[in-house]
């Protein structure tokens, strides 16, 4: 994870490694989890994870199609995660005030992926396996190793960001 801390707003990476998938429900649950002073369904620090549900696999592929959620669904909790430990963020499009901040704040990175590439993404998943919140189904937080995973640094941890035209 050092090596990622010097990226700045609009490089592009091709990333290898581990990361966690989590969309609206599981973040709701993450958060009610914290809520009761429980633990989480994985050490959350100094994880990533991606806005995104995989669809079923096809027989004989190890995912189905992985593409990126919009990512202002998760600004609600992503706060607080980061707080928690959570360092770097993947999906698609703006963020709001607070994640920015906290980005800035704990020294995280979010990361944009190709919106529209589902298929292709998952062509980069090694492997997935589900990790917590099975009933959710395509919601479940799922961990995937990915290869040559192609990103662009969206928002730096020195507040860089694609998306701010000024």
């Amino acid at each position: 994870m050092k090596q990622l801390e010097h990226l700045q707003a609009g490089q592009q990476i091709l990333f290898s490694g581990e990361i966690y998938t989590g969309r609206d429900a599981a973040h709701k649950r993450m958060i009610e989890l914290l809520d009761k002073n429980q633990p989480l369904p994985f050490d959350i620090e100094g994880q990533i994870i991606y806005y995104a549900g995989p669809c079923p696999a096809p027989p004989g592929k190890i995912i189905g199609s992985v593409g990126p959620t919009t990512s202002k669904r998760m600004d609600a909790y992503a706060p607080r995660l980061i707080r928690e430990g959570l360092r770097i963020m993947i999906g698609k499009g703006e963020r709001s005030t607070a994640v920015v901040d906290a980005i800035c704040k704990y020294n995280g990175l979010y990361l944009a992926a190709i919106g529209g590439a589902g298929a292709l993404i998952a062509q980069c998943v090694e492997k997935c396996e589900p990790v917590a919140f099975e009933d959710l189904g395509t919601e479940a937080i799922y961990k995937l190793t990915v290869k040559n995973f192609p990103l662009v640094v969206a928002i730096d941890s020195q507040g860089g960001n694609i998306y701010n035209k000024t």
